[in-house]
């Protein structure tokens, strides 16, 4: 495993055990993404899985409907992606020019499990927090992401103005968009 794929993995296994936590009668409930409830938060991760696949030229074949099958499911064939240095390596016109799939599962699919399982929890009503050793590269993600993804209220919503003396979490929160008070 490289230290990317291993990542991956890592935030990927607490995506998975965040879906497993969410209670039955939660999926309705809405989410810290404008007009997303849980169900949609999981239904975007698997997308995205599958739409950077797809910047490779690796189409998945549909998944199952269940959500924890449905994640599994693409988790598993971007993991043996990452682990193949062919398919790891392989390259892609993109928004920042040519990127590998490695990099840019790197930058923004793991990103994604991050920030989204932050949302998920919400949304269920579960504890989570965005594990504080990934406050950097959350933040590294943030400065060179383009002003419309902020517009888009998804991923990112307009930065937000934390309480006086928020810690860094809530702080970090903010500056995505999030609501964390």
């Amino acid at each position: 495993m490289t230290e990317i794929s291993e990542r991956y993995a890592r935030h990927a296994a607490a995506f998975a055990a965040t879906i497993a936590a969410v209670p039955a009668d939660r999926w309705s409930a809405p989410s810290p993404c404008h007009g997303w409830t849980a169900a949609d938060v999981v239904a975007h991760v698997v997308d995205v899985h599958g739409m950077f696949l797809g910047l490779v030229g690796r189409k998945p074949e549909p998944g199952p409907e269940d959500r924890a099958e449905a994640f599994a499911y693409v988790r598993d064939i971007v993991q043996a992606d990452l682990e193949d240095p062919e398919r790891a390596g392989a390259t892609y016109e993109g928004m920042f020019g040519t990127q590998t799939f490695e990099g840019a599962v790197d930058g923004f699919v793991t990103f994604d499990l991050v920030v989204h399982r932050w949302d998920l929890g919400r949304a269920a009503g579960l504890d989570v927090a965005v594990p504080e050793d990934e406050f950097p590269r959350v933040a590294a993600v943030l400065e060179m992401m383009p002003d419309e993804v902020r517009e888009a209220g998804t991923v990112f919503g307009p930065a937000l103005t934390p309480p006086p003396g928020a810690d860094a979490h809530t702080r970090l929160l903010a500056e995505i968009g999030r609501k964390a008070w």
